[in-house]
C-alpha cells in the first residue's frame, strides 16, 4: 500500500507537527510528547480524551471548544503513554479536576489508569468515562467490556458541553456517561487498512466478501457476508442496533453516519437515505443527523452507524455550540 510519508517511524510525531503548523493559532504541542491542548487553558472541569494514531480526525480533531480540551495521542492503534497523558492532564488542571474520555480498549485504559494514579500523588483529581458503544463487540449482558467506536464523537461532544456549563468534575462524568449508556454503533468492513511501519494489512477480505462488526483495528468481526447492496447492509447494521437499545415510536434520536476511511461521502450519504427511511417507518425521530468521517482506520474502506437516544438534558447539552478544525455544531 502507498502512503504518503517520510520516516514511518516519525509518521505520528510529524503528523502532530503539521496538525499544530496549520492550526497554530488556536492549539499547542505538549513539550516532548504527542499530545495536544487547547491554548488558553480552561478555568474548569478539563476534558481529555485519547487513543492510538491512525483514527484521524479522531482524537486530535475532536480538541475544541465545546469538545475536548486536549488529547494524548500513541503510536499507530497503540495507546497513548502514561508519560503522555500525565503531561497533557497537567497542562490542563486548573483545579476543578479533569474527566478522561475515551474508547474502552485494554492498552487506553491501562495506560489512562496509570496515569490517574501518579496524578493522584499529586492532587490531580480525574474520573473515567469508557466509551463502549460497538454492539458487535460483545453481548449486550457483556456491555462493560465493548470497544469504542465512532460513539466516541456524541461522548466528547456531550462532556464538552457539560464542562462549559461550570459543572462539578461529579456532574460533568454523570452527564457523560449517560451519553455513553445511550449510544450504540455497529460498523461494515469492505477491505482492510495496512500499518505504515510494516505495510501489512490488518485482516483480510476478498474481493466480494464484507464484514459486519470488524473492529477499527482489525479486530474480527461477527458476520461475513458475500457483497451486498447498501440498502441491504444498512438494515442488516440497524437491525443489530435496535436489538439492543429501547426505542419506541415518539423516540428522539441522534444518528451518525461515520466512513472508516476510503469510503465516499456519496457511499455514506446513500446509507444515511436507508437509515432515515427505516428509523422514520418505526416512527423514531431524527432530532439531529451527521455523515463524516470522524473515526477513520487509515485507508479500510467501510461504514458505521451510530445512534445516541435522547432525553430533555442530553439534548440541552447536544446543543450546545462547539468548534474544531474537524467538528461543527452551531447549536440552538
Amino acid at each position: 500500500m502507498k502512503k504518503v510519508m517520510n520516516n514511518p517511524e516519525n509518521v505520528v510525531n510529524e503528523m502532530v507537527e503539521g496538525f499544530i503548523a496549520t492550526f497554530g493559532n488556536g492549539y499547542k504541542k505538549v513539550l516532548n510528547s504527542n499530545g495536544v491542548i487547547v491554548k488558553n487553558k480552561p478555568d474548569r472541569v478539563a476534558i481529555i480524551t485519547g487513543g492510538g494514531s491512525g483514527h484521524e480526525p479522531l482524537f486530535i480533531g475532536m480538541v475544541g471548544e465545546g469538545l475536548a480540551d486536549g488529547a494524548a495521542i500513541g503510536n499507530v492503534f497503540s495507546a497513548p503513554t502514561p508519560d503522555t497523558i500525565i503531561e497533557v492532564t497537567k497542562e490542563l488542571d486548573s483545579g476543578h479536576g479533569v474527566l478522561y474520555v475515551y474508547g474502552n480498549y485494554s492498552g487506553d485504559v491501562l495506560n489512562f489508569d496509570m496515569a490517574a494514579e501518579m496524578l493522584d500523588f499529586e492532587n490531580i483529581k480525574t474520573k473515567t468515562v469508557l466509551v463502549n458503544d460497538d454492539v458487535a463487540s460483545a453481548a449486550k449482558e457483556n456491555a462493560k467490556d465493548r470497544r469504542g467506536i465512532a460513539g466516541d464523537i456524541f461522548a466528547i461532544k456531550i462532556a464538552g458541553a457539560a464542562a462549559n456549563d461550570n459543572l462539578s468534575l461529579e456532574q460533568v462524568a454523570a452527564i457523560t456517561q449517560k451519553a455513553v449508556d445511550n449510544i450504540r454503533s455497529i460498523g461494515v468492513a469492505l477491505s482492510p487498512s495496512s500499518i505504515p511501519s510494516t505495510g501489512k494489512y490488518t485482516f483480510e477480505l476478498a474481493e466480494d466478501e464484507i464484514e459486519f462488526g470488524m473492529g477499527i483495528h482489525g479486530e474480527p468481526g461477527i458476520q461475513k457476508t458475500k457483497l451486498l447492496s447498501a440498502d441491504e447492509l444498512t438494515q442488516i447494521m440497524v437491525d443489530y442496533i435496535l436489538k439492543d437499545i429501547e426505542l419506541e415510536k415518539g423516540d428522539e434520536v441522534c444518528i451518525l453516519v461515520n466512513g472508516l476511511g476510503s469510503t465516499t461521502l456519496m457511499e455514506l450519504f446513500i446509507v444515511s437515505r436507508k437509515l432515515t427511511n427505516i428509523l422514520e417507518d418505526k416512527g423514531i425521530i431524527i432530532y439531529d443527523a451527521d455523515v463524516n468521517s470522524y473515526c477513520t482506520t487509515l485507508e479500510m474502506a467501510g461504514v458505521s452507524i451510530t445512534v445516541m437516544k435522547l432525553d430533555e438534558e442530553l439534548k440541552k447539552y447536544y446543543d450546545k455550540p462547539a468548534y474544531s478544525p474537524y467538528y461543527f455544531k452551531k447549536g440552538r
